[in-house]
Formats: C-alpha cells, structure tokens, sequence
C-alpha cells in the first residue's frame, strides 16, 4: 500500500511538471490565437516595410542571373509584373518574420514536454531550420545557377531567351523549397529510428531501391532536363548516407 501510494504521489509530480496540463484548453485556445495574430501582424509589417522600401533591390538580385546570361524578361498580363512584385514580397517578409514566428510556435508548445525533453526538442528544431536553409542556399547558388547557364547554352543557338518575369520568380521558389525539403532527408530518417520504424540494417538492405526513388523523386521535383535531376540526386545520396550514419551514432 505504502509502495503503491508512492508510485502514485511521483506520477501526479511527473505529471505536474508538464505544464500544458495546468492550464483549460480555453486558454491554451485564447493563447494560440493571440501567438498567430502576433507573427501574422509581424508578417504584415515586414510585408508593407518590404514592398514600400525593398522590391526594387530585391527583384534586381534575383534577376541578376537572368541578366548576366542575356535573357530578356517580358510580362504577358497588365498586373503580371506587379504580382511577381508581391510574390516576392510576401515571401521576403514571411522569411524575416521566422525568427519571430518560431519563437511563438515554440514557448507556445514547450509546456507540453518535460523538462529534460525541452533541450532536445529544441536542438531538433534547430538542426531542422538549419539543413532547410542550406538545401536553400545550395539550390540556388550553386545549382539554379548551373541550370540556368546550362538552359541557356542549351535553346541559345534555337531561339532568343525571353522569359516571363512572374514564370521565373515562380520557378525559382519552387526550385530552391524542393532542395531545402530534401535536405530534411538525415532529420527525417533520424525520426523514423527514434520511433522504431526503420533501422541500420534495414536502411542499408534498400539502398539500391532508395538510389532508385531518389532519382525518381528528383526527376518529379526538378525542370526535366538531366543536369538538374542529376544536382539534385547526388546530394540526396549524399544526405540518406549521412542519415544512415546519424542512425549508427545515435540510435544504438
């Protein structure tokens, strides 16, 4: 009895020091309304300032490449110009507002974890934040403009490059987001060994049917031509091995 009611006593203080369980869920509602209308007003602020102040210089650097490689940009519609303008902006100011925004997600769900948790949850998010932005950075300064140079040399002697401005800014976006997703690939094997899905053995058994899907993958996510597919896969191989080992240093 006296061991039973101790059990008891150190649940209830376990489960007291997880502090989402303290508050009714009609705060926890109230709380995570005003944390969004927060990071949606520092959106909006970055957005005005942004738009007001610094579409010009922004649209210049990322027409930049275009430029160097003699491609003339031209718009179809009255408002094209003006959307990709926004577009732009809009992106801009959501990027400059992360720090704020993760900064709400994150005291916003840090109750729910104890407090020997908390450190590694933190740790993970950060490790993620960090291999998107690099996936970001390498998809854009090394092979966009690979591709770019290469699409060029390519339709040079055919045709006079003439590209709309609203299909480039669209094209860019999509292509550096694919390469910061697929640099979440160690992050996410990393996950699936914490939960007992996957193991060393079994990822290192279906290596040669992963290099298969990569390429697929890659071939979905890039412009269809070799070069950009191929730019894209070898640092996926690159990323799964790295997951791999991830997986034999930490999930023992």
């Amino acid at each position: 009895m006296v061991v039973s009611e101790s059990l008891l006593e150190n649940n209830e203080d376990a489960f007291n020091k997880v502090e989402v369980y303290q508050s009714p869920l009609s705060e926890h509602i109230r709380e995570l309304r005003v944390r969004f209308l927060w990071c949606i007003l520092m959106v909006a602020v970055n957005f005005f300032v942004i738009v007001t102040f610094f579409t010009d210089p922004l649209m210049q650097a990322l027409a930049k490449p275009i430029k160097e490689c003699g491609i003339q940009f031209i718009y179809l519609g009255l408002s094209e110009a003006l959307t990709a303008q926004l577009k732009v902006a809009f992106i801009a100011a959501v990027i400059f507002s992360m720090p704020v925004i993760f900064w709400h997600a994150w005291n916003f769900i840090k109750p729910a974890f104890y407090e020997n948790e908390r450190k590694s949850v933190f740790l993970f998010t950060i490790s993620s934040v960090i291999l998107f932005l690099i996936g970001v950075s390498f998809g854009y300064g090394i092979v966009f403009l690979s591709a770019i140079t290469f699409f060029v040399y390519v339709g040079e002697n055919l045709a006079t490059p003439m590209l709309s401005i609203s299909q480039y800014v669209d094209f860019l976006f999509s292509f550096v987001l694919s390469f910061g997703l697929v640099f979440e690939m160690p992050v996410i094997i990393y996950v699936l060994c914490r939960l007992g899905i996957v193991t060393v053995a079994q990822l290192t058994a279906i290596r040669k049917y992963v290099v298969l899907g990569i390429f697929i993958v890659a071939a979905l996510l890039t412009p269809p031509d070799v070069l950009s597919q191929v730019l894209m896969a070898l640092p996926m191989l690159l990323l799964y091995e790295i997951g791999i080992w991830v997986v034999k240093t930490s999930c023992k």
